[in-house]
């Protein structure tokens, strides 16, 4: 058993060891240089070792690292206040992860219900495909058996409700239901946009029964599909937004927001976080949000998204039978392909390009959001290559 590996076995992990990333790079130990369109998951949102972010990060390192929640943290103060001056929040909980954003979330728009004299009121709508995290409550949020299995009974209070189904979500509203929790685009479901009159119908739902609408942009949000959140583009505004991976740009960390009315049920002694807005995290928070509010910075995000979606339509219409459809919005893209998303991976990766598999046979191509047109442009050079060398396989 000696030799045994020491973690558990819980990932399908690519037989890859990176030692350091420049921008939108990353070197392998044997000197190989990878273009990295997988950004950690939507995570690395500035790329690798952004001066900004490290500088940030060093300066804090020298002073204190850790206080716990018993004191107050000004990092959060200002990075909290930052956040309700560009959203539509008043109120912000800074976590380590957008799993337990989610799990504040559920609890916020739970407690909010039971405040008001309702604790009945704690059933929750989500949407087949969705995916919301690897806790108890998230794995049953999203519903998807694979999570699910093994874990014993799933969490009471979600109900799914087919995707896109406005009639389907008006029939699971009951006399129990507390909030409608959902991805603006869903990520890991395949790259799948919420149609923007269905998030207004939505918000008029919850307006109409009293219920809180719950956005995960845990993956959309802080500029990925060139807006600083992805619920924008529908004109909706949420009562409650889980955040994370971009926020920290490869720092763990994560923020649940809310309405001032929303968040009522949060009181002193309801909710908590040993590690939640340390003073690493929110210094580098500060520092992606020094960057992403940046005059011009979404434009560019929306600029080169422009270029990597024509030439991914592109190549589309080259090799219809690798590629059955380009999804997504801004520099949060997917391949929905016609061949197994593991041979397209493959694939890809073999031409030095990394990218992350997802649901519904979909490849998800997530720069970071401080690509140039030229990089994106490589990467497709470096797809089309992978896709003539499978096209060239199947004809054989």
């Amino acid at each position: 058993m000696a030799d045994a590996a020491p973690l558990y076995e819980t990932y399908m992990r690519a037989p890859l060891r990176f030692t350091r990333g420049e921008g939108v790079w990353l070197i392998a130990e044997d000197g190989e240089r990878y273009l990295d369109f997988a950004a950690g998951v939507a995570v690395n949102s500035l790329g690798h070792a952004h001066p900004h972010l490290v500088a940030a990060l060093k300066d804090q390192a020298d002073k204190v690292w850790h206080l716990s929640n018993l004191y107050e943290v000004p990092g959060q103060e200002s990075l909290g206040r930052r956040l309700t001056e560009a959203t539509f929040a008043d109120k912000v909980f800074f976590t380590n992860s957008g799993a337990e954003a989610l799990e504040c979330a559920i609890k916020t728009a739970r407690r909010y219900h039971f405040a008001k004299g309702h604790p009945g009121k704690f059933h929750i709508i989500t949407f087949e495909g969705a995916f919301h995290g690897r806790t108890l409550a998230t794995i049953a949020a999203g519903g998807q058996e694979k999570y699910l299995e093994g874990f014993g009974p799933k969490a009471p209070g979600f109900l799914q409700v087919p995707f896109g189904d406005i009639t389907a979500v008006k029939d699971a509203i009951t006399e129990e239901t507390a909030a409608i929790l959902i991805e603006p685009v869903q990520g890991e479901g395949g790259i799948r946009p919420v149609p923007k009159e269905f998030m207004q119908e939505l918000r008029q739902l919850c307006d109409e029964y009293g219920l809180l609408l719950v956005l995960d942009e845990v993956q959309s949000g802080v500029g990925r599909t060139g807006r600083l959140f992805a619920h924008e583009w529908s004109g909706v505004t949420p009562d409650i937004m889980a955040v994370a991976k971009g926020i920290g740009g490869g720092f763990p960390l994560g923020a649940c927001l809310a309405t001032n009315e929303a968040a009522a049920g949060m009181v002193a002694g309801t909710h908590g976080s040993t590690y939640g807005g340390n003073p690493l995290a929110m210094a580098v928070g500060n520092a992606v949000l020094d960057v992403v509010l940046e005059e011009g910075f979404l434009n560019h995000v929306r600029d080169v998204a422009l270029v990597f979606r024509q030439g991914l339509a592109a190549l589309k219409d080259r090799f219809p039978e690798i590629i059955e459809d380009i999804r997504g919005e801004g520099l949060m893209l997917g391949i929905k392909a016609r061949i197994p998303t593991a041979e397209l991976l493959k694939a890809v990766r073999a031409e030095k390009l990394l990218a992350v598999p997802a649901g519904d046979n979909v490849l998800r191509l997530l720069p970071p959001l401080t690509v140039t047109a030229e990089e994106a442009r490589e990467g497709l050079a470096r797809i089309e290559r992978a896709a003539e060398k499978l096209s060239a396989a199947k004809a054989a």
